[in-house]
């Protein structure tokens, strides 16, 4: 007996199968699907390691974290607010986390008022004045973002400490002039500012110099012409336009050197501890779940700071003042002497923060003993023969197997790593600029860049936990979480890189080839990566060079059998083989300039053009 359908479930089925079309319409637009898939994999990746955090965090692990629980009567299994409890009110409350954090936020703050004297004053007489030698400055001037992060700490202090003020052994200058800097010179909040103010001044230079290069003239002329006192038009006009790029560049460098380690180990001195110095000692003094609220710490830094962001976005929008038919300001002549002096004075500045590192490193790498410049020697790089006790058994650089394992093996993260988060980064700026005023693809353009606003490592202590979490026999401790960890963190270099290209790429040209019925893996590789195949070259590889250099990120996810060339640092230091500590930050910075050159030549772009580095700008 045949069963007639009823009109409500016609209906019904009617309705599930337009909402059946709707969602196969929706998935067969191919930047759909990519945001749908991108979309899962990075709120798993971006969000879950975050939670493992904060879990962690909750667990009462083995040690005097278990003690403090049982003699406070808390609950020892389970989820528990105890290492809580005794980091935020107890012994360790003080020295490890308030005392850090107000450090922490000094030492971030004062780092972007240096990036900003120095990138902004350089920015302003490379793109305002008739500064000679610009080529040079530009160029020159990117250098130490390039570089590890260590490498400026490491050349403070080969420069300026001697045994008498620091303990160790004497700095270059001590040694050849027996002039000894004061404490507050060599160690604690000022040289690590100094140096992470030098080091993030490229960002500076970069966003500030745009905008110089970049603003309108109407504007100052109109003031000049009213006899407006030069004072008032810097004040009223100038600085007014350049706001977006010093919120920028502060948001920037402070979220960078929150988290910093590597420096503040390097020249803070032991009296002088950060948030991401005291991750460091408690994980070794009390196990896993005080660390991790100093993590979540600089997580919360983080957020404030992505908050910060979003808020300002409405303030930067009332400082537009470039458009097409705009006129570029005309430049400021100064006085043949001055202009020389100020030529000097950065070119010796560039060369200080640039070159010197290279010289000072292999300096170091042929000196017999630390700090005496009076007896040179090549064993450090050449020594093969039976173990010397001065070499702790290590062969010579050239011949030393752990340092060229741990070059390979940070080599092989880098480059995989670039790999992915440079094919990720891609595809997020493409579709989220075919979609862009879609809320969907905000959010997935939101959980893209939230790696870069979290300190590398608090976001490296996410993933220790989301490691340890998965219980997957060998997970935690291995190149592939590396690779993960880095993967995801670097995503936002290429995103945005890629973003910025394919908003510039008009949506008719692809159009056009739909019309013609070409494939969506044709349109890509014949349209879309030629034309803006520069800009997606150099997604793929910043995260590289980035990978090449990174220590923060990866100093808590290395194992015995993994060491990467940027941990092996620590690892010589303890040992008192400085020279052997300075020949692999050498190889590392060379490494890192000729692959940058490459990046160079393969796109016929650099980070620093249009700003003084083009002939235009001569």
């Amino acid at each position: 007996m045949k069963t007639e359908a009823t009109p409500s479930s016609v209906k019904q089925r009617g309705k599930f199968e337009i909402i059946l079309s709707k969602i196969g319409s929706w998935i067969s637009r191919p930047e759909n699907l990519v945001l749908l898939i991108l979309a899962v994999l990075l709120s798993f990746f971006v969000l879950y390691p975050l939670w493992s955090i904060i879990q962690n965090s909750l667990t009462v692990h083995p040690g005097k974290e278990y003690n403090f629980a049982l003699a406070t009567g808390y609950n020892t299994k389970g989820l528990s607010v105890s290492n809580w409890a005794n980091l935020l009110t107890g012994d360790y409350g003080k020295n490890y986390l308030w005392v850090p954090l107000g450090n922490s936020i000094a030492l971030a703050s004062l780092s972007c008022l240096f990036a900003l004297i120095f990138g902004g004053f350089a920015a302003f007489l490379v793109t305002r004045t008739n500064l000679p030698c610009k080529k040079w400055i530009s160029t020159v001037f990117i250098f130490p973002y390039i570089m590890p992060q260590w490498t400026l700490a490491l050349v403070w202090k080969n420069l300026f400490w001697s045994a008498s003020v620091t303990g160790g052994a004497d700095g270059f200058i001590a040694y050849f002039t027996g002039i000894h800097f004061p404490k507050w010179w060599c160690q604690g909040v000022f040289p690590c500012a100094m140096v992470l103010g030098m080091h993030y001044a490229a960002f500076a230079y970069i966003l500030i110099g745009g905008i110089f290069k970049n603003m309108d003239a109407s504007l100052e002329e109109a003031a000049t012409i009213l006899n407006t006192p030069r004072w008032k038009i810097v004040f009223r006009i100038t600085i007014p336009m350049i706001v977006p790029a010093i919120l920028s560049t502060i948001l920037l460098v402070f979220s960078s050197a929150v988290g910093s380690y590597p420096v503040a180990h390097y020249v803070g001195g032991k009296s002088f501890r950060v948030l991401a110095t005291s991750y460091v000692d408690l994980k070794a003094i009390t196990g896993e779940g005080f660390a991790a609220i100093i993590g979540i710490m600089m997580l919360i830094i983080g957020f404030l700071i992505l908050i910060v962001n979003q808020l300002s976005l409405h303030s930067r929008k009332q400082f537009i003042t470039v458009s097409g038919k705009s006129a570029q300001a005309t430049k400021i002549r100064l006085n043949p002497v001055v202009k020389w002096v100020f030529a000097v004075l950065l070119i010796l500045a560039t060369a200080l923060t640039s070159i010197l590192p290279i010289i000072s490193f292999g300096l170091e790498t042929f000196l017999t003993n630390p700090g005496d410049y009076s007896s040179f020697t090549t064993k450090w790089w050449v020594y093969h023969e039976n173990a010397e006790a001065g070499m702790y058994g290590q062969y010579g650089v050239l011949y030393n197997k752990t340092i060229w394992t741990a070059f390979r093996n940070q080599a092989i993260v880098a480059l995989v790593c670039c790999l992915v988060a440079g094919t990720v980064g891609f595809l997020v700026g493409y579709a989220v600029s075919k979609k862009r005023r879609s809320k969907f693809a905000g959010y997935v353009n939101g959980i893209s860049f939230l790696p870069y606003l979290i300190p590398a490592l608090a976001f490296s202590a996410a993933f220790h936990a989301f490691g340890l979490q998965m219980g997957i026999a060998g997970f935690a401790g291995t190149m592939f979480l590396m690779i993960l960890c880095g993967s995801i963190k670097y995503i936002p270099f290429a995103s945005r890189s890629s973003l910025s290209a394919m908003m510039q790429l008009s949506p008719e040209i692809e159009e056009a080839a739909v019309i013609q019925g070409a494939p969506w893996w044709k349109r890509m590789t014949r349209i879309v990566i030629p034309i803006q195949k520069s800009a997606i070259i150099s997604g793929f590889l910043l995260p590289f060079i980035t990978g090449m250099r990174e220590l923060n990120l990866f100093m808590f996810l290395v194992s015995n059998n993994d060491q990467m060339a940027t941990t092996s640092l620590s690892y010589f230091d303890e040992m008192g083989l400085t020279a052997f500590s300075s020949a692999v930050n050498l190889l590392i910075i060379i490494f890192v300039l000729v692959a940058n050159l490459l990046v160079n030549l393969l796109t016929g772009a650099s980070i620093d053009s249009g700003i003084g580095g083009g002939k235009k700008n001569a």
